[in-house]
């Protein structure tokens, strides 16, 4: 795997669902400064499409997703 970002935090979701996950993921990247950036890692199927939308509404930039089998991990620039 090569990694193109270098994030400021490493955010490993587990299996924690829809609703669990985005909002730790809020709560997490509230402390962010704007241009940091967060890795996040889900191992939830439904994070593939509730974490680029959640990003558009918050107008965070979803910079890459790598998945791996189930696991998907995410680099997300803070808005």
């Amino acid at each position: 795997m090569i990694q193109k970002y270098q994030a400021d935090l490493l955010y490993d979701a587990g299996p924690t669902g829809c609703g669990e996950l985005i909002m730790n993921l809020f709560l997490t990247m509230k402390k962010m400064e704007c241009g940091q950036i967060i890795q996040v890692i889900s191992y939830d199927p439904g994070a593939r499409e509730d974490i680029p939308a959640w990003c558009r509404l918050q107008q965070h930039t979803l910079l890459e997703r790598q998945d791996f089998g189930k696991t998907s991990h995410y680099y997300i620039e803070k808005g």
